[in-house]
């Protein structure tokens, strides 16, 4: 096992239960929570889907949608305009290119408006249970802290993290490092206290207060 594989082994100790905890009912309903949780957190985008899913959770009915309505339903997600218009385009690409059915492969995603590599990633590893590693904010800062990655890019930090991750660990550990940058390692403050990664840590061992 490599360094990397000893770390995410520890994490699966410290957060058994590490999960998406975007709310959603189908591949669809992902995608769209994916694309509105852009520097927005899972908790207001749960609280947005709620009532937006309840109005229209399908690729027809946001496809056909006003524009100005949707706006009205996601404005407290930030970026309300740009989300808005991203989500009726990829719905309108779903329905008329896709046969209604959001695409199984991470080069089909990609051509849908407002998804890029992490939200694609993240599909394929949530919705599709293949092993793709999603670079957020938490994963991008765990991985610095914890010495997995030093380039400055999410695709660079993605890279480093599938060439040291074996097969079996590459499809939770997203999750794992999202766990442990959420509620433990935060951006301000982390619970260093509290972790049994100190050993592992450049915040720690180095001082390096700029790995954030």
């Amino acid at each position: 096992m490599s360094r990397a594989d000893d770390i995410i082994a520890q994490l699966k100790k410290d957060f058994p239960d590490a999960h998406c905890e975007l709310e959603h009912n189908d591949d669809f309903e992902l995608l769209v929570a994916v694309i509105l949780s852009a520097q927005c957190t899972d908790k207001r985008v749960n609280m947005v889907t709620k009532d937006l899913f309840a109005r229209c959770n399908t690729p027809v009915g946001f496809a056909t949608m006003d524009r100005e309505e949707l706006e009205g339903l996601i404005r407290s997600c930030g970026f309300y305009r740009s989300k808005a218009a991203s989500i009726i385009s990829a719905s309108r690409d779903i329905v008329e290119r896709f046969g209604g059915k959001v695409p199984h492969t991470m080069e089909e995603l990609l051509t849908l408006r407002g998804v890029g590599r992490k939200t694609a990633n993240v599909m394929m590893n949530v919705a599709f249970g293949m092993p793709a590693m999603a670079v957020d904010t938490h994963v991008f800062r765990t991985a610095h802290r914890l010495g997995l990655s030093d380039k400055p890019t999410p695709e660079g930090v993605e890279k480093d993290l599938v060439a040291q991750l074996s097969k079996e660990n590459l499809e939770q550990a997203h999750h794992l490092l999202i766990f442990h940058g959420r509620y433990r390692c935060h951006a301000r403050n982390p619970e260093c206290d509290k972790c049994t990664l100190t050993d592992e840590c450049l915040y720690i061992k180095e001082g390096r207060t700029d790995v954030r």
